[in-house]
């Protein structure tokens, strides 16, 4: 039986395979294979001891220079202890307390590769009883022949596995590979000069040159790419080969009613992006486009257009948002806007006008009742949901249209859901308010047409962004100052928390970044910080009026300061003197989704001063008179999210202020500098940029779309621009020549694969 990527690793190496399995995971040759080294190590020269990181496993090149036997005075027997030197001076001594075998390899003048933990002992770098190879050992007993001749390739410490004996095995996984299927086409390969799949594995894993695994590790970052976009491309040419009801926008309806009511003009941007959308509408295949644009920009407007151009046309609209709260806003925010539209066969409401009907998980029976029924029998034109509306006891009319709000927090498969409800083809049109570098969008996206909307609605008011680091006292005190002041200027203001915390709580320490101003103190690590500076806040930021020119249901958990809890704030806050007499609420997702209607409500409404909160009003939520937004515990936010928050402010007539507010974290020295960042631009685009070069890029293909599991093997999107794009071009000539890879099945069993790793995972999880 041959040997292929999908044989398991016991049934090439033996024993070995499980220490492999128990520790990283690897149960296939494939997953081996793809475990690549960290560094390469060159033989020929000596590595400098001096920075070897103590208490870590190391490999290390060095030259014998001494070899002594030594009589053990705490027991019988004697021990060898060898010294390696390196070309700088350095040394490093190797001991055995059993020499038996060492002692004849380990002598003066032979050249050796070790692997072992770094100790020290009488001030010098130990490696006990280590693994090691001896480089044209004349005694031909070394293993780790494939040390000779070539870089010795590094990889991330296995546990209770050398790296000299992972080594040996994956010398038998290559050994016993004669030949792979490549999932590059032949053609491809040869334009692009890039060796077959098996070289690429070969070259990588025993490089003779730097320019050997540089080359393989290109390869295989193209195939990874290019495999992604020719699923992408497959889904497109399904997906358009389906058909779909053109929904051709009718004048004097549903649309031009809206734009008569409508309080503001559209910009040139929203006007020349719904046009592209009416042109989508238009064609008898279905409209798959990805909406992205600022914070505030009026993606939402150019939905609910979109929604009613279809309505106009004979059939229904399902707008899913991410959560309750931002269902909910969505629900009460277009039906205020649509005004009588939304009134149909009521009295009062628009002859020809529709209904808009809510449906979330939490509602109660009879209003779930009514809402399944308007969205059945289609006297509902428009059906805002959370996951509730991908559910089988959904029924929709005739649904031509799905309007997925914030793509990022919903998986393709949960879109995909959504759409089988209709009996052709919906069109898709997913809005997004985080802006997305090119590559993201051509990865994660690239089945969808992008709009983008880059400029702001007119009378759009700036916001003004402050970082308070909270070992400064007196900046954290004139921080809780400024909200009562712009509280008493007719403002109101969100706090937002990094997790909810437990109600029964203990009350904030003194040294909470809420209280007088110093910082928390460590979860029992060490004593609180103080502030040494007697002019601390000399060089604070002016907090004034913002006029500058222009998740959370889980706690987070981690190493350094305890982290700020929603119900010890707002504790915390009603006792502050600065605020104790504004009226606060608390906003989080443990609430039911009647408690957080009420809250966001009386909010919207002005009932409330301060909205103590997590991360649940992050996207969408719209109260204009909100001009203030406080994030805690700000360093442990992402660049693109907080860029979200501070969104939430400055959407009335008045400008916005933000305060990013940050314990400090010794061990995330790039913190402070990462909100400075944020506070020293608002170009979401920028941010991220930014933000992608500093965070994983998700699971671009499966259920989670952002966060710290990443998809992606080694592709980095943020550097590998240039490459994706010609593994696009590539691949979607490919897939348009041959949509059934019937010329190609090595490629068409690499993308069934794809799909299996994606369902497997949705099961798991």
């Amino acid at each position: 039986m041959g040997v292929d990527l999908d044989t398991r690793l016991r049934t090439v190496v033996g024993a070995g395979a499980k220490r492999l399995e128990d520790a990283r995971g690897l149960r296939t040759v494939a997953d081996l294979l793809n475990f690549l080294p960290r560094t390469y190590l060159d033989p020929a020269r000596s590595t400098s001891f001096r920075e070897i990181p103590h208490g870590e496993d190391v490999v290390v090149v060095g030259t014998v220079t001494e070899a002594v036997l030594h009589q053990m005075r705490a027991r019988k027997g004697r021990m060898l202890v060898v010294t390696v030197s390196d070309e700088f001076g350095g040394r490093i001594k190797l001991t055995f307390f059993k020499p038996f075998g060492h002692q004849d390899r380990l002598v003066p003048g032979a050249r050796v590769v070790c692997s072992g933990q770094v100790g020290t002992y009488k001030e010098t770098l130990q490696l006990t009883h280590p693994d090691y190879a001896v480089l044209d050992d004349p005694t031909g007993k070394s293993s780790g022949g494939w040390l000779l001749g070539g870089l010795v390739p590094v990889y991330p410490a296995t546990p209770r596995l050398s790296p000299i004996v992972h080594g040996d095995l994956l010398d038998l996984v290559l050994h016993a590979l004669t030949d792979l299927p490549d999932p590059l086409p032949e053609d491809v390969r040869a334009r692009k000069g890039l060796p077959d799949l098996l070289e690429a594995y070969t070259l990588v894993h025993r490089p003779r040159t730097e320019a050997d695994h540089r080359r393989a590790r290109w390869r295989l970052k193209y195939q990874e790419a290019f495999v992604i976009q020719a699923a992408l491309a497959r889904a497109r040419l399904a997906s358009d080969a389906t058909p779909a009801v053109p929904r051709t926008p009718v004048p004097g309806g549903l649309v031009d009613a809206l734009l008569d009511r409508l309080p503001f003009e559209l910009t040139d941007g929203q006007r020349a992006v719904l046009q592209e959308i009416h042109d989508d509408l238009r064609r008898d295949v279905p409209m798959h486009r990805l909406l992205q644009g600022e914070v505030g920009s009026g993606k939402t407007v150019l939905a609910l257009l979109a929604m009613l151009t279809v309505v106009d046309a004979g059939g229904q609209a399902a707008l899913l948002a991410p959560t309750e709260v931002l269902a909910s806003q969505h629900h009460r925010g277009i039906t205020a806007m649509l005004g009588p539209i939304a009134e149909g066969g009521m009295l009062g409401g628009m002859d020809n006008g529709t209904r808009v009907a809510l449906l979330t998980g939490s509602q109660s029976a009879a209003e779930r009742r009514k809402a399944l029924l308007a969205a059945a029998s289609g006297e509902a034109g428009i059906v805002i949901g959370t996951h509730a509306l991908i559910q089988d006891t959904v029924q929709l009319a005739e649904l031509g249209l799905v309007v997925v709000d914030e793509q990022h927090r919903f998986g393709v498969e949960q879109r995909d859901a959504l759409r089988a409800k209709a009996a052709l083809a919906p069109h898709v049109l997913v809005m997004t308010a985080t802006p997305i570098p090119r590559t993201v969008a051509m990865t994660v996206y690239g089945d969808m047409t992008t709009s983008t909307l880059r400029e702001l609605p007119r009378g759009r008011q700036p916001i003004t962004t402050h970082v308070v680091t909270g070992e400064k006292e007196r900046w954290v005190g004139r921080a809780w100052v400024r909200v009562a002041e712009e509280v008493r200027g007719g403002g109101q203001v969100y706090v937002v928390c990094p997790r909810i915390g437990a109600e029964d709580d203990p009350d904030l320490p003194a040294g909470s970044t809420v209280g007088p101003g110093l910082p928390m103190s460590p979860r029992g690590q060490g004593a609180p910080a103080t502030d040494t500076d007697a002019d601390a806040d000399a060089d604070a930021p002016a907090i004034e009026d913002g006029t500058a020119d222009g998740g959370d249901d889980e706690d987070v958990a981690g190493p350094g300061p305890q982290l700020h809890g929603v119900h010890q704030v707002a504790r915390a806050l009603r006792a502050l003197p600065a605020t104790r007499d504004l009226r606060l609420e608390e906003l989080h997702g443990r609430m039911t989704g009647e408690e957080k209607d009420r809250v966001m409500r009386a909010f919207s409404a002005g009932e409330v001063d301060v909205l103590v909160s997590t991360t649940v009003i992050e996207v969408g939520v719209d109260v204009p008179d909100a001009t203030t937004m406080v994030v805690l515990d700000a360093d442990r936010f992402g660049i693109s999210q907080l860029h979200q928050l501070r969104g939430r402010v400055g959407r009335g007539g008045r400008p916005g202020l933000c305060l990013l507010v940050t314990q400090g974290h010794e061990g995330d020295p790039g913190a402070v500098e990462r909100l400075q960042q944020v506070a020293a631009t608002t170009d979401g685009f920028e941010l991220a940029r930014l933000d992608l070069e500093t965070r994983r890029e998700g699971d671009v293909l499966g259920a989670t779309q952002s966060g710290g599991r990443s998809g992606l093997r080694f592709l980095r999107l943020a550097r590998d621009e240039d490459l994706i794009v010609e593994a696009h071009e590539a691949a979607w000539a490919t897939v348009e020549a041959d949509p059934d890879l019937a010329t190609l099945p090595a490629l068409r069993r690499e993308l069934d694969r794809l799909d299996a790793e994606r369902a497997a995972f949705l099961e798991r999880g």
